[in-house]
């Protein structure tokens, strides 16, 4: 897909991978590329246009649709941990709002711009996913479950657009040098080198990155024995 002349929206463009998706957007020549965040007083980039948009407010959603009618690549980066929750003990709070936000917000938000794009000549879609989507993990169990249901989510979407001409991508990182993971001293890849592998998977009309050697790893073991 052509990048230079395009307008895009990004949620959660105000800081982390959200900002630098938008960035990389930028640099390769967006017309206009929207930060779809919770307060627009958030977005201090002044090459973006901020819109309101809580990805877990119906009327917002809707209200962003309407506002941005000239979209044609939809970026659904918006996302939390959820880590409060425990395997074996304590609330499922965080696990709620994980799957809220990462599962039934990138729900939200792909339906009321699916028509957009379609109107727009097809466009894009792209969900920052993670390795967590196929790494079942005992010590953030609702984070790994919220992005297993949005790599579901995300091949249904690329099979349901695939008719209005919507290029669905699905990106997947393990640990990136932003604040969701700040709790672990893990090997991180940059923010930015996702965003410019998703770029690059954009311009090529790829549907899948897998941004560091760790995610290609778990991604070739999910044909091996369970017990591996």
């Amino acid at each position: 897909m052509e990048i230079k002349g395009s307008t895009a929206l990004v949620t959660g463009a105000n800081r982390g991978i959200g900002h630098a998706f938008a960035r990389a957007l930028i640099a390769r020549g967006a017309r206009k590329v929207y930060a779809g965040v919770r307060d627009p007083a958030s977005v201090g980039d002044e090459d973006l246009t901020p819109l309101r948009l809580d990805v877990t407010v119906p009327e917002e959603v809707v209200a962003a649709a309407e506002a941005a009618s000239d979209v044609t690549i939809v970026i659904n980066n918006a996302g939390i941990g959820g880590f409060d929750t425990k395997l074996l003990t304590g609330s499922f709070d965080g696990a709620h709002e994980a799957m809220e936000i990462n599962y039934f917000g990138t729900w939200a938000v792909s339906r009321a711009f699916a028509p957009v794009l379609a109107r727009n000549g097809g466009g894009a879609l792209i969900n920052m996913l993670s390795t967590a989507s196929w790494a079942s993990r005992p010590d953030y169990p609702g984070y790994a479950a919220s992005k297993a249901a949005q790599w579901s989510l995300t091949g249904a979407l690329r099979e349901g657009l695939r008719e209005q001409g919507t290029l669905v991508i699905g990106v997947h990182a393990s640990f990136v040098e932003t604040d969701l993971s700040s709790f672990t001293d893990a090997p991180k890849i940059s923010a930015d080198d996702v965003a410019e592998q998703t770029m690059e998977a954009l311009a090529h009309d790829r549907v899948e990155v897998l941004a560091d050697e760790r995610t290609r790893q778990v991604k070739h073991a999910l044909s091996q024995p369970v017990e591996q």
